[in-house]
């Protein structure tokens, strides 16, 4: 038997050791290749990942700065926009994507905001303005009465015709200025600036028609049951807003067509209905002034246009502040109705006629064996401003009246029967028959010097009844106004 060497034998054994450790390590060094590979594909996965969340950053970023670049340059300009024009909507976000998010309400934060902020800068600015105003009208509005105190004057001074007829067409003018004025004065909060005796109503719608252009056009039509008055305090504003309404009426109906004026009593007030025939108002526009005719809220000049419309907002000041009401709606005749509902309680009364009576330019009431008197007959002449100039205050009566006189009327007045309702009267026979005959005899022609003594004796009355009116120059409430 052969042996096998020695030397050999740990050769083999060197060889066979040597192939169980390159076994190991190639086991090892799969499993390795294994693990590696497992690592490789979970870092191209992370890989992939984090490139597609980078994308998902990189637009979304992108997405926020257009909304942010949106809301500066779009929705900031609506919402200042909508501020001043409620209608005018506010654009919402450029991708619904935000809605909702963290995103949408940083940006709705902005918006709210910058509105307070704006809102808050134009009511300081507005009220700046308004202040400005107040004090600018208060002044202008004394200067006004103080050139209508002159004018009268130099009515009274001069006795050329012509240059009396000057003068009345120049306090006429003078009339409707103060009048504009004076609008704009109580708009921006000041205070009407004169204060009368009570005053009949008929004669206080017959002063505020004396104040517009085209007052020939207004046919009034008294159908009340009493002598029904306006307190003082409340004698201007009603007078005023009157005036604004019936300017309203002229302004937007044809020249050639009249404004009618109904005046109404019913049991706890009295109404001013005016009609007139012009081109109406849409149902936006009736709402926009009922909204301002109800003088709700801080009111901004920014919101009355461009020329700023001050009649509706002046009127809706004085409502507020005397308790009366005014309503338009569309009229039955295709334009527009106004009406002034003044409560009985407490800002009407009822006047004894014998002992303060009514100006001959107020026309008479739709009364049984009663005449009416045409509120447009003035004398010769003469002008609304120089016979009724001021609501609340009588004209003179010329001293031989062009249309026959209306019958005498003898009443008593008794106290309200209920609390709320307007005082009654109890009316009397009226005077005979005989008594009440008009005048059918042909009036002489008058001479120039009668002529000249009967233009004197209006021109008195009208500058005592001015006089006692404006006793004191127009002040505001607080007394600080300078004249």
């Amino acid at each position: 038997m052969t042996s096998i060497p020695e030397a050999l034998l740990w050769c083999l054994s060197a060889g066979t050791a040597a192939a169980v450790v390159l076994a190991a390590f190639s086991v090892r060094a799969s499993g390795q290749r294994k693990a590696l590979r497992a690592r490789l594909t979970a870092a191209e996965e992370q890989n992939s990942a984090t490139l597609h969340s980078n994308t998902e950053l990189s637009a979304r970023l992108r997405a926020t700065e257009a909304e942010i670049r949106h809301l500066a340059g779009t929705r900031l300009p609506d919402l200042t926009m909508a501020l001043a024009h409620p209608h005018v909507p506010v654009r919402g976000l450029l991708d619904a994507r935000f809605a909702g998010s963290e995103t949408d309400e940083a940006l709705t934060a902005v918006l709210e905001q910058v509105g307070e902020a704006i809102t808050k800068e134009r009511t300081r600015v507005d009220a700046a303005a308004q202040s400005a105003l107040r004090g600018a009208t208060t002044t202008i509005q004394a200067l006004l009465y103080r050139l209508q105190t002159a004018l009268q004057e130099m009515q009274h001074r001069y006795d050329d015709p012509e240059i009396a007829q000057d003068l009345l067409n120049a306090d006429f003018l003078n009339e409707q200025a103060l009048r504009r004025v004076q609008a704009t004065g109580v708009v921006c909060g000041a205070w009407p600036g004169l204060t009368r005796e009570d005053s009949y109503l008929a004669e206080l719608v017959v002063g505020a028609m004396s104040r517009l252009r085209g007052y020939e056009r207004v046919q009034i039509s008294n159908q009340l049951r009493d002598p029904v008055a306006v307190v003082a305090r409340a004698v201007e504003p009603i007078a005023i807003t009157v005036t604004e309404l019936l300017a309203n009426a002229l302004h937007h109906s044809h020249r050639e067509l009249p404004v009618t004026i109904t005046l109404q009593q019913g049991n706890r007030g009295a109404s001013v209905i005016i009609d007139d025939y012009g081109v109406g108002m849409h149902d936006d526009e009736i709402k926009a002034a009922m909204e301002l005719l109800a003088g709700d809220g801080d009111l901004l000049l920014t919101q009355l246009g461009d020329p700023p419309r001050s009649g509706f907002a002046a009127a809706g000041q004085l409502v507020r502040q005397y308790g009366f009401g005014v309503h338009v709606e569309p009229s039955p005749y295709g334009g527009v109705r106004a009406v002034v509902y003044i409560p009985g309680d407490p800002l009407l009364t009822v006047l004894d006629e014998s002992a303060q009576p009514m100006s001959v330019m107020a026309p008479l009431p739709h009364r049984s064996g009663m005449t009416e008197r045409s509120s447009s007959a003035l004398p010769t002449g003469a002008t609304p401003s120089s016979a009724a100039s001021s609501a609340g205050q009588p004209a003179p009566a010329p001293a031989a009246p062009a249309a026959p006189a209306a019958p005498a009327v003898h009443a008593s007045y008794d106290a309200p029967a209920t609390e709320g309702e307007l005082p009654r009267r109890r009316r009397r026979k009226p005077a005979s028959e005989a008594e009440q005959a008009p005048r059918t005899e042909p009036i002489p022609p008058r001479s120039p010097e009668e002529t000249g003594s009967r233009w004197a004796a209006l021109q008195r009355g009208t500058e005592s009844g001015r006089a006692a009116a404006q006793s004191e120059p127009p002040r505001s409430p607080e007394g600080n106004a300078q004249s």
